[in-house]
């Protein structure tokens, strides 16, 4: 089983607060465990809101929102990982899935590379990966699919993607029903199961596991908790754990 877990945004990850390298080095160790085990597939880190863009599509029509963004409904139904030449180039291919769904929100967070960790140097040249996050709505929680129309034309979009190299992964996920919550504060920490009625704290960041159990997907989370929740003042963290699709993929 394969899960989606969700950090969220704090003060200090919002304002661009770079991590210390204590916690550079301690999630380090801890991810390097994960991917010698072969729980984790991919993770990513994200710019500060002030990056991004909310794209609202009503009846066809687009809504743009650049950031800083206010947290609303921050429940994801898909997301992809595409890069670009720049942000405006990502909001027209989002605006494509967006156009086509009718009625739908979506997010672009700017990906956080290495080197903007001062990790090491920019490659020159080098396209900037952008998260592309569909939010999810009344349909997606109920678990309904889009009508076939809408996912045909998804799948020739996506189909595209690949041949001009910009579309890296994508991904949909099951109903919140279906996932966890786990809250961490102070040493403590609290498991809440799904639905979720509302996610309103932006997403910071995210990991893909591959694990036998939801419960093993929670026990890695709550490992990736205690490590960030140590480098913040107040010590809270929030990450949402949902499980994804194994059939279809679509933003």
């Amino acid at each position: 089983m394969r899960f989606l877990c969700m950090h969220k945004a704090d003060k200090d990850t919002e304002a661009g607060v770079p991590p210390s390298p204590e916690l550079i080095a301690s999630m380090g160790t801890l991810m390097q465990e994960m991917a010698k085990s072969g729980v984790l597939l991919a993770g990513e880190g994200l710019q500060p809101s002030s990056s991004s863009v909310r794209l609202k599509f009503c009846g066809g029509e687009r809504t743009v929102t650049r950031g800083p963004l206010c947290g609303a409904n921050e429940l994801l139904a898909g997301f992809a990982i595409v890069r670009m030449k720049s942000m405006e180039e990502a909001i027209e291919w989002a605006s494509r899935f967006g156009r086509t769904m009718i009625d739908a929100e979506i997010d672009i967070g700017q990906v956080k590379e290495p080197w903007d960790l001062g990790l090491c140097a920019k490659p020159t040249g080098q396209a900037t990966r952008f998260m592309i996050m569909h939010k999810a709505d009344n349909n997606s929680e109920a678990g309904i699919l889009p009508t076939q129309n809408v996912m045909n034309h998804m799948s020739e979009l996506t189909g595209k993607m690949p041949n001009t190299g910009t579309l890296l992964s994508s991904e949909r996920l099951q109903p919140s029903s279906k996932g966890a919550r786990l809250r961490f504060s102070g040493g403590k920490s609290k498991v809440i199961d799904g639905p979720f009625t509302e996610s309103t704290e932006l997403i910071a960041g995210y990991s893909i596991v591959q694990v036998t159990t939801r419960e093993d997907a929670i026990e890695w989370a709550l490992r990736f908790a205690k490590v960030l929740g140590d480098s913040r003042v107040d010590s809270n963290v929030e990450v949402d754990i949902l499980p994804l699709c194994e059939i279809s993929k679509s933003v």
